[in-house]
């Protein structure tokens, strides 16, 4: 397993966006509408693939003020959940995000995810809320 950051408007990106709607849009009846893309253009996308290159997950990394860093999308394929790939995507993109001078990692978590998050160090912080009609919290770590 590995991990690219492809680049925006790519048949890779293409890819990418296929399986963030399966996994993270489809289940709740939304879709991507092509302003919601287009914003996506400056932001860093990841993705993870077997060693078939087969896309198994991805996320993207979007900057933020003060150095800081937005995980966004984070979405791992219906088959291969559960497997460690949500967690080398996530140290890799913690990796990729100190390269390029960022020195903390924030998400909007679902609330499914959180003790995902917890694990891996991410605090929370505040309230819930909801976004996209699902209870979320904001997480966030030093890098």
């Amino acid at each position: 397993m590995f991990t690219l950051l492809i680049d925006f408007g790519t048949p890779a990106y293409d890819e990418v966006v296929k399986l963030r709607d399966d996994i993270l849009r489809k289940p709740l009846g939304l879709a991507f509408t092509p302003e919601y893309l287009a914003a996506e253009h400056d932001m860093f996308h990841l993705a993870c693939y077997t060693d078939k290159h087969e896309l198994i997950g991805c996320l993207i990394l979007a900057p933020q003020e003060n150095n800081d860093i937005k995980m966004r999308q984070v979405a791992v394929h219906e088959d291969c959940q559960g497997k460690g790939i949500g967690q080398f995507m996530v140290a890799d993109s913690e990796r990729i995000a100190k390269e390029k001078g960022f020195t903390k990692m924030t998400l909007h978590a679902r609330d499914t995810a959180v003790p995902f998050y917890l694990k891996l160090k991410y605090k929370k912080k505040g309230r819930a809320f909801k976004e996209v009609g699902i209870k979320h919290y904001k997480m966030e770590k030093e890098l």
